[in-house]
């Protein structure tokens, strides 16, 4: 089983959050950017560009922060942040 906890910020806060769990067969990769789709679908934001940064950290520690420089539109939020709760 694998889960995504995606999490929107503001101010220090936990404004909105939700759990994406995905027991198929497919990559890694794969899981987790249809579980980021997925949870900002259901936030009813646009999906945040991935740069650099975000991908060296998601590598490190499989968390990371998605600030306004990644999302296209504004954001009414400080970040959104992903993290893997459970691999298989």
């Amino acid at each position: 089983m694998f889960r995504l906890w995606v999490k929107e910020i503001y101010d220090n806060h936990l404004v909105k959050d939700i759990t994406i769990s995905d027991d198929r067969e497919d990559s890694r990769t794969h899981k987790v950017l249809q579980s980021l789709e997925k949870g900002c679908a259901s936030f009813d934001i646009c999906v945040p560009i991935w740069l650099d940064s975000n991908i060296s950290e998601f590598k490190k520690v499989s968390k990371t922060r998605f600030t306004k420089d990644s999302f296209i539109e504004s954001i009414d939020f400080d970040y959104l942040e992903i993290q893997v709760l459970e691999e298989d």
